[in-house]
């Protein structure tokens, strides 16, 4: 299947420019897309287009991700509803680094046919004069177009409004896409859906000063079926750095996808084929509850950002956590399971605790009132093992090497409870 129909099918094109088809159709192009380096890492978000890239080069196309050290100092104001805090030279160059790593996951930059390249746009942006930039490129823009674009009017008819900085981001990245025209020959720009305006005023430039056109093609602006900003959780960002975001909390969070979203999912952010999503769209209709599309999902996922290891980290961790065989792990294994999850200590004594207590005072449970609640709903798992009677007491000997109790409270959220010995 050619780029253009696998993006189809998967539901990736939002809009496109006139000819796009044709063009990929009928011979190899060289495509970009852009990421600044506003943080560390980069987030579950910015697989769509680096995902996209890939299927690019697979179908023998040129792709480029150009890393933004130039415009990561200036900050995009797109759907933005304040401006960013501007970070310095030194933060930008950290986070550069960063994303070149995970950006070589996915994009081959040995292929013998169409070789990946990853490029910094600070090598151009910051050599640029201000008179010659706007003699050269400014002249090519009226205010008028620019105040017109959503992203614009809805700062500036906002309280804060929009600086003169942000106000030129678009200008900036027209000439990033032209740069990558003269040098490459690069004739196809994609991003998200908020990004239409900005790549539109790259193809303007690039036909006012050199007589060419290219195109531009934009993907969907996620968001749940539930209405909410997709990749962030109430810890915040999940990102693609494991060091910022475990396999594991990776792993849960698409597991944890809405049935509504799992297999539009499947098609975005894998690489599995339709008739494969097929037989899971249809085992998630027979079987819901075995969340067979999340499964998929996270496994996927997972392998294609962390690795196999880091879905047999996942997996084991889930098992643990969901499973019956948390008695079977040491305190070691759980500790470097969960480094993250909620945790307390209890002093010793031999008769143990009653369970009530304990879940309340370590703070899974606000009080004893909503403890023994959820022991009578089946709602609380120590080491495991269902609680199904408030007057039950918990024994050192039932812990975990006699040090420690995993306390799953509801379907998602987990404790550590470590015992004190004086």
């Amino acid at each position: 299947m050619d780029v253009y129909g696998e993006l189809g099918w998967r539901g990736l094109i939002y809009d496109e420019t006139e000819g796009v088809r044709d063009v990929l159709a009928r011979e190899p192009v060289t495509v970009y897309a852009g990421f600044d380096p506003t943080a560390a890492s980069l987030h579950v978000g910015h697989l769509l287009p680096i995902l996209t890239l890939a299927r690019f080069q697979r179908a023998g196309h040129a792709p480029i991700a150009l890393v933004g050290g130039g415009t990561g100092l200036i900050g995009d104001p797109s759907f933005k509803i304040a401006e960013r805090a501007l970070l310095s030279v030194e933060q930008v160059d950290a986070h550069v680094e960063g994303i070149r790593g995970q950006l070589a996951r996915f994009l081959d930059f040995e292929s013998a046919t169409a070789p990946a390249r990853l490029v910094n746009n600070a090598e151009w942006l910051t050599e640029l004069r201000a008179i010659d930039f706007m003699r050269d490129v400014g002249k090519h823009f009226t205010v008028n177009a620019m105040v017109a674009k959503e992203s614009v009017k809805r700062r500036m008819e906002s309280e804060e409004g929009i600086s003169y900085t942000e106000f030129s981001y678009p200008l900036l990245q027209s000439y990033d896409f032209l740069v990558l025209h003269d040098r490459f020959n690069c004739t196809l720009q994609i991003g998200g859906s908020d990004q239409w305006g900005n790549i539109t005023a790259g193809m303007d430039l690039i036909r006012r000063v050199r007589g060419h056109r290219v195109h531009g093609l934009v993907l969907p602006l996620l968001m749940t079926a539930a209405g909410t900003k997709f990749g962030k959780t109430e810890a915040g960002s999940v990102w693609l750095d494991a060091r910022l975001t475990r396999p594991y909390d990776f792993y849960q969070f698409w597991i944890n996808t809405d049935d509504r979203d799992a297999v539009k999912y499947l098609k975005f952010f894998t690489d599995l084929p339709q008739p494969r999503i097929a037989e899971l769209e249809a085992a998630a209709a027979r079987e819901p509850e075995q969340r067979p599309a999340q499964r998929e999902l996270a496994r996927e996922v997972t392998r294609l950002v962390h690795g196999e290891a880091g879905v047999r980290e996942a997996e084991a961790a889930t098992q643990a956590l969901f499973g019956a065989d948390v008695a079977g792990m040491s305190v070691a294994d759980l500790l470097r399971v969960f480094p993250n999850v909620p945790s307390a200590t209890t002093p010793y004594t031999a008769d143990g605790w009653p369970a009530v207590d304990l879940l309340a005072t370590a703070g899974v449970t606000r009080s004893k009132s909503e403890a023994t609640r959820l022991i009578r709903s089946g709602g609380i798992y120590v080491n495991g093992r269902r609680i199904t009677d408030e007057k039950e007491r918990l024994r050192p000997e039932t812990a975990v090497d006699g040090q420690l109790f995993v306390i799953r409270k509801g379907k998602r959220d987990s404790y550590l409870v470590r015992i004190v010995r004086s």
